[in-house]
């Protein structure tokens, strides 16, 4: 197909930028107060808490209530947050899945990161006004969030994309096994 306008250059004379500044646009309400016991990833449930999706909300502002009124109708959203308890970062980690292997973080999804950015596929489950109710929630309540976009599948899913070093690991496997612990002390 042949282009209908001509080819523009919009980024030679853009001076590059140094540092960003951003507000958020809400916040989430979530039963997870407290990093141990939430979900590392959106749909990995066990060990965490009630071992089951948990349902909660996303916050909007108000002024935002406009802008998320045609959400209604997808099956899910992409939430991007500020993981605003996260403090320092590491450039490799010991991911929880996997053998006890120290990996760049940039290839890992863990939390503590050179800028602390969430990024989760949610359940929509309803909206109203400025209200967004989802389930599967992997956030701490409070989080900040940055911007809500909505998941389509024909252009966010890749299923046959590569997983690089999770190769061959099972994805719906709990993180490594951490006992039980009995509030009185000890493992059960």
């Amino acid at each position: 197909m042949l282009r209908s306008k001509p080819v523009q250059d919009h980024t030679s004379a853009a001076e590059p930028i140094a540092s960003v500044q951003l507000e958020p646009i809400g916040r989430v309400r979530s039963p997870y107060t407290e990093r141990f016991g939430t979900p590392r990833q959106p749909g990995v449930t066990e060990q965490v808490l009630g071992d089951t999706l948990q349902a909660a909300q996303i916050v909007l502002r108000e002024d935002l209530a406009v802008a998320a009124a045609d959400l209604a109708g997808f099956d899910r959203i992409w939430v991007v947050a500020w993981l605003h308890l996260n403090r320092g970062w590491s450039a490799t980690v010991v991911p929880p899945r996997g053998p006890k292997v120290r990996r760049g973080v940039l290839s890992t999804r863990a939390p503590h990161r050179p800028n602390p950015i969430g990024l989760s596929a949610l359940r929509l489950v309803g909206v109203e006004g400025n209200i967004l109710h989802v389930l599967g929630i992997d956030l701490l309540d409070g989080t900040p969030v940055l911007d809500v976009k909505p998941y389509v599948p024909y252009t966010d899913a890749f299923p046959d994309s590569g997983v690089g070093w999770l190769t061959g690991l099972i994805p719906t496997a709990p993180d490594r096994f951490e006992p039980k612990v009995d509030p009185k002390g000890g493992a059960r």
